[in-house]
């Protein structure tokens, strides 16, 4: 039995190809705001951090009527580090939009999501995007797609998908380039022409598989999924399973039902199979939990989704300033709040280690935990964290593996020469080389994770802010060996106090300040770098002596070189493996992991 009243979609793309600019673009032209209401552009991310770094995190749901049809939309990731979202939200539709910008073309994300959707059969939809960019090329970007689908091994039938042209910034669509431009209507017909519609049996016992956890904190956690047979109601009785935990069989019952309409979850009598609902009143509901029919309590299949390759060590700050700024300092804090985040977040691991105050955290790469790190941070946690590492196998021969990684660099043609050569310093192998049109050329590398972390912001300077760079998990290969992380030393406080102008003055010779004057510092802490491999101590306390004569010029003001404002990205590269990075709702502060100048050094020589 099929729904015609019903569609499920997911946007899909590469991180910046324009996702959540089109989902507003729908929405607006589907007639969801009044013409009055004041709506922020990409309203999908409604996350702090998304708006600020323009990216989605969490994939988002809504929905639009047209024509009778109840389109559902879902918004999801298109950075690497998320995929684990995009791999789960997939499972709970029934067609993509693929979305690819018409200057980029076929990116690392673009591929990894094609083949999850390609792997479940999912008819595609093609919107070539941007078209109205100067430098756009979307004749030879539908190339770019037809020869990746080619390469993923797509049937016959999805070579033949739909293609559109579009500025979703703009709101217009057309089928062919050399239409007049359309409204979203025509991507709305293809929908409802090639997205097929959901099927299932109505009178089957229920079944709901729960593919995203949303919180409130009036309602508590709310649980969203498709409803795959059957008929939920609210207030109804269920059983709690889980295809991964066969044990798990508890009787709940749902309090209230949801359906979505624009950005809004209304309460919901009851919906059949098909729709994409939420329920609220289950305590212990978990991402890949299946809501079933007394009646059959047999749990929906869920993928496995991808392991972890890169790990840290989050724990109680115990550096000199501790306590100061923070309202959640201890162990039970922290460890409350990483547990909590396993409700959402599918692709985090968090374990105990031998010490109380220190957790180990894995996740699929350096923004996945740095945006869990700057959360935690805006919420008022105070903790510390060590340098990122990468997670070794052995095979059945007991030889180490480690995570290998597909790295794509768009660069001009005159930066090419060294970053071919940094990334072969990093165990890096260039693959291929592919030179466009617009002298830039595209350099294909397989290098270890490891030669990735602290490479980005180098990667910038390297580039004059010029360079793309994208990376895919590749798989795990055989380990290449040591790699040196940081070719520079570290300038660090002799002893505690408040940084003055004459101290930094002298200081600045050695390198480049991370602190200025009036701010608080401790010995051991890193207050800048130092262009030579060597740590030094500095003493950016130390005030001038007085005397009773007055030389020429004495009292003039000391010139300071303006300190390096380092991001929270800047101080997770710069952090070598004996030090922390103590981070707090106030501060950043690198600092060594012996903070005793003494103790340090005999470590030192110990090794």
């Amino acid at each position: 039995m099929k729904r015609e009243d019903v569609r499920n979609i997911a946007i899909i793309a590469h991180v910046d190809h324009g996702k959540t600019t089109l989902v507003d673009a729908m929405l607006h032209q589907a007639g969801i705001f009044r013409e009055n209401q004041e709506v922020a552009t990409r309203v999908m991310d409604s996350n702090a951090l998304e708006r600020e770094r323009g990216i989605t995190i969490l994939s988002k749901n809504t929905a639009i009527e047209y024509k009778g049809c109840k389109i559902n939309i879902v918004d999801t990731p298109g950075h690497a580090d998320f995929s684990g979202e995009v791999e789960r939200i997939l499972k709970m539709v029934n067609g993509v939009v693929l979305l690819v910008d018409s200057y980029e073309g076929c990116m690392p994300q673009t591929r990894f999501v094609l083949s999850k959707a390609l792997e479940l059969d999912l008819p595609c939809i093609i919107c070539i995007n941007k078209i109205d960019r100067e430098n756009g090329r979307p004749k030879e970007v539908v190339e770019d797609v037809l020869e990746l689908f080619l390469d993923l091994g797509a049937s016959d039938d999805r070579l033949e998908s739909p293609f559109l042209f579009m500025s979703a910034k703009q709101g217009i669509v057309k089928k062919k380039l050399e239409d007049e431009p359309g409204n979203m209507s025509i991507l709305f017909d293809a929908i409802l022409e090639n997205i097929p519609a959901p099927e299932g049996d109505e009178n089957a016992p229920a079944k709901l598989l729960i593919s995203t956890i949303d919180y409130n904190e009036f309602v508590g956690r709310i649980g969203i999924g498709r409803i795959e047979t059957g008929t939920i109601k609210a207030g109804k009785e269920m059983v709690l399973t889980n295809h991964h935990d066969l044990s798990l069989k508890e009787k709940v019952k749902i309090n209230t039902l949801y359906e979505f309409e624009g950005l809004e979850k209304k309460p919901a009598a009851e919906k059949k199979f098909g729709s994409i609902v939420a329920v609220s009143g289950i305590e212990d509901l978990k991402i890949g939990d299946t809501l079933c029919d007394v009646e059959d309590p047999t749990p929906l299949e869920f993928q496995k989704i991808s392991e972890p390759t890169i790990s840290m060590n989050f724990m109680v700050n115990d550096s000199p300033l501790a306590g100061q700024e923070g309202k959640f300092l201890t162990s039970r804090h922290i460890r409350d709040r990483l547990f909590r985040e396993l409700n959402t977040d599918v692709s985090l691991r968090v374990e105990e280690t031998d010490t109380a105050d220190s957790f180990k955290v894995s996740g699929r790469g350096e923004l996945h935990l740095s945006i869990l790190i700057e959360s935690m941070r805006r919420e008022g946690y105070e903790f510390a964290v060590s340098k990122a590492e990468v997670i070794f196998k052995t095979d059945e021969n007991g030889k180490k593996l480690e995570p290998m990684e597909t790295c794509y660099v768009d660069v001009p043609e005159e930066f090419s020469g060294v970053i071919i050569q940094k990334l072969t310093q990093r165990k890096g192998v260039l693959v291929g080389t592919t030179r466009g049109s617009n002298g830039y050329s595209r350099l294909e590398f397989s290098i270890p994770s490891r030669g990735l972390i602290g490479y980005r912001g180098e990667f910038l300077t390297d580039t004059k802010g010029t360079g793309i760079m994208n990376t895919l998990f590749d798989k795990y290969g055989p380990y290449l060996g040591d790699i040196s992380y940081r070719q520079l030393g570290s300038l660090i406080a002799y002893e505690a106090g408040t940084a003055v102008a004459y101290g930094l003055f002298a200081a600045q010779e050695r390198g480049l300040l991370f602190i200025g004057p009036g701010e608080k510092v401790y010995a051991g802490m890193v207050v800048g770098q130092n262009p030579r491999s060597e740590d030094i101590e500095v003493n950016v306390c130390k005030t001038k002596k007085l005397t009773n004569t007055r030389a020429s010029g004495s009292d003039e003001a000391l010139k300071l070189v303006p300190k390096k404002q380092m991001s929270l990205e800047q101080c997770l590269e710069f952090i070598d493996t004996d030090e922390l990075l103590e981070i707090t709702p106030e501060n950043l502060r690198i600092r060594k992991k012996i903070l005793d100048s003494t103790k340090r050094k005999r470590s030192n020589m110990g090794k």
